[in-house]
């Protein structure tokens, strides 16, 4: 299965922003990489470039590759309302991103390998699908014999009140997808309308 495994912290400094989970290198230096870093020679980026650099933001953030990222838009496109908006639900529906804002993993790439290795269930059903969409209802656990081992349960940091479309019962460590998150209720900075207009060419 392909994935990203390269240097976080240079894809942090790309863009500016820790959305690795890795804040550490950009206190100690926040220029772009490159042997020229934040040269002001540069000229000032293009419109498509842009568009493609907030696309792969949001890539690198839910840890989606260029296929899967085209199917969710496609999927986004079908579904009513703003196009945008519809995109960044879908990819904060998946089971992984889910997984990781319950606070079951420190980060999406290891909320994603334990739903790979069969540690969670969906609806008491064990569930290997780190890009399955969750509908409103469906519940989130840890498998019992998952839950037996202390040094996973340790990690278990529970979930940011932020995130009021989820809900987290500490004691049955199971959370509940309650509805489809609003826009303005995702903390990911994104501008999904420069990843919609690049689509749209």
């Amino acid at each position: 299965m392909a994935r990203y495994t390269g240097p976080k912290t240079k894809i942090c400094r790309k863009f500016g922003e820790p959305i690795l989970g890795n804040a550490k290198g950009l206190s100690k230096n926040s220029n772009p990489p490159g042997q020229h870093g934040g040269s002001k020679k540069r000229k000032q980026a293009s419109e498509y470039a842009l568009q493609l650099s907030e696309k792969q933001k949001a890539k690198y953030t839910y840890g989606v590759l260029e296929r899967r990222f085209r199917n969710t838009f496609e999927e986004a496109v079908r579904l009513k309302g703003v196009t945008g908006e519809n995109l960044i639900m879908l990819l904060e529906a998946r089971l992984d991103n889910t997984v990781y804002r319950l606070g079951i993993s420190e980060s999406r790439p290891g909320a994603r390998q334990l739903v790979s290795h069969k540690h969670i269930t969906v609806n008491g059903h064990v569930c290997n699908i780190p890009s399955a969409l969750l509908k409103p209802g469906d519940v989130v656990g840890i498998k019992e014999k998952t839950a037996a081992n202390q040094s996973l349960i340790s990690r278990v940091r529970g979930k940011d009140p932020k995130i009021n479309w989820l809900e987290w019962n500490e004691k049955e460590m199971k959370g509940t997808y309650v509805a489809h998150p609003q826009r303005e209720s995702i903390p990911e900075n994104i501008k999904e309308q420069l990843i919609v207009e690049l689509y749209s060419k």
